[in-house]
């Protein structure tokens, strides 16, 4: 092989690595934010801490709610919560479908400050799967979570008094996809 046509075959390969990192680096951005709560991402947990982890300290949860491109009210019914530190909450938001169509929805969610992500933390939640909300129709869907007593040791995050849960509801893509090819 030539040392011209050698060039040209690592000059492919790089772009085909280069082409392959950039399809691949938002799903594995999205599964590091996840795994570490990086960037204010929420972790899912599988079970609650015991109630001798249960700290006095109490933190301020608030909740904010946001619609993207759908006829839906969103709101949650309190705005905010005081929980102890490792005790488990609940909060109830209610969404309303406007249309006279029903709706396929997806809710994306964060917290701030983000170095409280890996922190706080939900064991059920209307997030992790798409919601089919039926015509004129109002739907009250939970979140359970809790924040880790982890966070009252951690050097940078042991200060916070307030974490902010937010929401926003998207169309599903599917359904943004049938929408479009109707069109």
């Amino acid at each position: 092989m030539s040392r011209s046509n050698l060039i040209a075959l690592i000059c492919a390969l790089g772009v085909m690595a280069m082409t392959g990192a950039a399809f691949a680096a938002v799903p594995l951005y999205r599964m590091f934010c996840q795994v570490t709560g990086f960037d204010g991402t929420v972790r899912k947990a599988e079970v609650a801490p015991s109630a001798d982890q249960v700290l006095d300290r109490m933190v301020t949860i608030r909740f904010d709610t946001n619609v993207r491109d759908l006829p839906l009210t969103f709101r949650a019914e309190q705005t905010t919560q005081r929980v102890r530190i490792g005790e488990t909450g609940i909060a109830y938001f209610d969404v309303t479908n406007t249309s006279d169509k029903p709706l396929k929805a997806v809710a994306s969610y964060n917290v701030v400050p983000e170095y409280t992500g890996p922190y706080f933390q939900k064991l059920q939640c209307f997030c992790f799967d798409e919601q089919t909300i039926p015509a004129g129709e109002t739907m009250k869907f939970p979140v359970q979570y809790f924040v880790a007593p982890e966070l009252a040791t951690d050097r940078e995050a042991k200060g916070a008094t307030e974490i902010t849960l937010s929401y926003t509801f998207y169309p599903a893509k599917d359904a943004a996809s049938a929408s479009g090819a109707a069109t």
